[in-house]
């Protein structure tokens, strides 16, 4: 009898709880100041108000507190309870004590959460039902899903709800837009600072968005790993700027803005910078950005420039930000100074870049597909760079060089030469800066320059290949006599010239110096060695150290004392008549001291049994034979030398110790010991 009351007494209370849920899905949304007034009266903690239910654009699963999911269900009461989140047949009326177990267990510990908004889990029947096997909806059962904040999407899986609150996000819709809400919605929490991250980085402050790392699913983006690629890029334009200024920059790819923030920032009245990207996301945070670093938007294109003024003792500079696609933008104008970042491969728009870049500019390509440069994907390595490579020890300079040919051809079909100054291939990019030197003789002497190259697979030699050679009878070693088959590929056409400049690096160095950039000052003072292929060096930073630099018959202006420098020095031209035959002459007679090609890994040629010497005691033995010897920044254990790799194994057998002498001589003496 006892059992029968409890039930009669149970009844009008489920009554009452499924008229309330109704009442909750079909009631009429009430104005904002309601649901201002509930959330007060929520924080407030007021037992008599039900702040989840009085609101119809979120429902009832979408909690800030336990205590909202526990009025749902009218703990206080007595009689057994209902799940106001389960249906009857999935979880049956109970007493309070194991309804509120439930609560916490299952639905308050199984959310999605967003800006303090929990999406508890909801096993209602919002939505339709799983079908079966056999098609029938009506065997099927109901599926546990989560309602979103922001719409009025039901989904069944959380990391799917987890995704369409980032594509929610980095839309910026973080209030509630439902269909059937009131003209004045409810107010989610606007996304505030707490949203977005403050980064420095060499002076300049950007905000970043919380899944700045994964462009796939953010407009921006933004990669810490590149800092050293920032500087170099930094270092190459300020070399440029004092050759002449001011200069028209451009960087084509924008995404945070920060590399022209940081051009405008600490070069200022020597440049004017030109911000572009396609994405209006990206367009915004850069005007955003500006603002942050006390930098002036320049709207106007083709306007007169505004000089430079000071707002409380902060120096303002003046960027232009236009929301335009990379290769429309370098067809339209004239740039001194481009770089070329784009997300993977940047041969769409080195046609665009030579096609109004100025006379003795510079233009910097960021390259990051580093699969097809690697060698990992042979068929894309194809497609996009015209160029057939496999993997070598030396296949950092070999995407580099494969970088620069197809930059030399792009500048070829425009009637323009190029000046390599800079290839670096680091472990995620491979950054290449040439100047441009216009001309259809200039443009010969790169083509020129474009060559097959012999690989042994066996041994790993290898040597350029010339025009009218034979490929058996190029390489110095005897792999493709002594074993059976051939051994030979060709790799190519890749770039055979040298990689970098000794006189812009070493203004490199000064600029690094002066912008206090120590990150990348081991770097360049390496590549320094590197393109004289020495290994001791003297660094001089000061004005006496530089002088007049010559690329390919052009003269460039540095920084000199006035009596030195003559006018015809300063203004950067061509020479003419007898001063440009000299130059010539006297670029060609430095043509042997250039680097020599590629360079040996002394872990993949040393002696099996044998101990190696260390790296930089063998770098002495060899310049004692008789070779140029350096260290290089493509591998840690590589030696570039103009030994062949014969003489190369010669050096390193003669100089190593057999590994067991020590084990042998042990052995003797224990052998001794238990003999006596």
């Amino acid at each position: 009898m006892a059992e029968l009351r409890e039930a009669d007494a149970a009844k009008p209370h489920r009554e009452d709880v499924s008229i309330k849920r109704d009442n909750v899905e079909d009631a009429p949304s009430t104005t904002y100041q309601a649901a201002e007034q509930v959330a007060e009266n929520e924080a407030d903690g007021d037992s008599d108000t039900k702040p989840s239910t009085t609101a119809s654009e979120r429902h009832m699963s979408i909690q800030t507190k336990l205590k909202g999911l526990e009025m749902l269900a009218d703990l206080d009461g007595a009689g057994r309870k209902s799940c106001p989140l389960c249906p009857e047949e999935k979880f049956k009326a109970c007493y309070s004590h194991k309804l509120r177990r439930h609560l916490q267990n299952l639905h308050w510990k199984v959310y999605v959460e967003l800006q303090g908004q929990r999406m508890c889990i909801c096993h209602l029947p919002c939505r339709n039902l799983k079908p079966s096997l056999s098609g029938d909806q009506v065997s099927g059962r109901h599926v546990a899903h989560y309602h979103c904040v922001v719409c009025s999407v039901t989904i069944a899986r959380k990391t799917d709800m987890i995704s369409h609150l980032k594509r929610h996000i980095n839309k910026g819709e973080t209030e509630a837009s439902y269909s059937g809400s009131s003209d004045v919605p409810f107010k989610e929490p606007a996304p505030s600072d707490q949203a977005y991250e403050i980064m420095k980085e060499l002076g300049t402050n950007v905000q970043l968005l919380p899944n700045h790392t994964t462009p796939q699913k953010s407009d921006t983006y933004f990669n810490r790993k590149m800092k050293n690629n920032r500087q170099l890029v930094f270092c190459s334009l300020a070399v440029l700027t004092e050759e002449r200024n001011p200069l028209e920059c451009l960087d084509a790819f924008g995404a945070t803005g920060i590399m022209g923030l940081q051009w405008a920032k600490h070069l200022c009245n020597a440049i004017k910078v030109t911000i572009t990207d396609i994405s209006d996301t990206c367009v915004k945070m850069i005007k955003e950005n500006c603002k942050l670093n006390h930098i002036r938007v320049d709207g106007c294109p083709r306007g007169p420039r505004v000089p430079d003024s000071e707002v409380e003792g902060v120096p303002i500079a003046t960027v232009e930000v236009a929301k335009m696609d990379a290769n429309v933008i370098m067809h339209l104008r004239a740039f001194d100074y481009i770089h070329l970042d784009p997300y993977g491969t940047a041969v769409n728009y080195l046609d665009a870049a030579f096609r109004n870049v100025r006379n003795l500019g510079i233009i910097s390509v960021t390259s990051t597909d580093t699969s097809s440069l690697y060698a990992k994907s042979p068929n894309v390595t194809l497609r996009h760079y015209g160029c057939h490579i496999v993997r070598t020890e030396y296949y950092r300079e070999v995407a580099a060089r494969m970088v620069v040919a197809t930059v030399a051809r792009a500048a070829g079909r425009c009637n323009k030469g190029i000046e390599v100054l800079l290839a670096v291939a680091l472990e995620h990019f491979v950054l290449v800066v040439v100047r441009v030197l216009r001309g259809p003789t200039q443009a010969d002497e790169s083509a020129k320059k474009l060559r097959k190259l012999v690989h042994c697979q066996w041994c790993e030699e290898r040597l350029f290949l010339k025009q009218g050679n034979m490929v058996d009878d190029t390489l110095p070693c005897n792999c493709h006599g002594s074993l059976p088959g051939k051994t030979t590929v060709q790799l190519g056409p890749l770039w055979s010239g040298p990689l970098f400049n000794t006189g812009f690096l070493r203004r490199m160095l000064s600029a690094a110096v002066q912008h206090s950039m120590d990150d990348i000052q081991p770097l360049v003072k390496t590549l320094i060695c590197e393109s004289e292929c020495t290994t001791l060096k003297s660094f001089v930073h000061g004005p006496s150290a530089l002088t007049n630099q010559v690329e390919c018959g052009v003269v460039i202006k540095t920084q000199q004392s006035g009596e030195e420098s003559s006018p015809a020095d300063q203004s950067g031209k061509r020479k003419t008549g007898e001063e440009s035959g000299s130059a010539v002459k006297k670029l060609k007679s430095d043509m042997s001291l250039e680097h020599p090609p590629f360079y040996y890994s002394i872990h993949r040629h040393s002696i099996r049994g044998m101990n190696m010497p260390k790296l930089n005691k063998f770098l002495q033995y060899l310049t004692e034979a008789g070779f140029r010897v350096s260290r290089t920044h493509f591998d840690p254990t590589g030696v570039r030398t103009d030994a062949t790799l014969l003489k190369f194994k010669s050096v390193l057998t003669k100089y190593s110790v057999p590994t067991y002498t020590n084990a042998t001589a042990t052995q003797k003496n224990v052998s001794t010991e238990t003999t006596t």
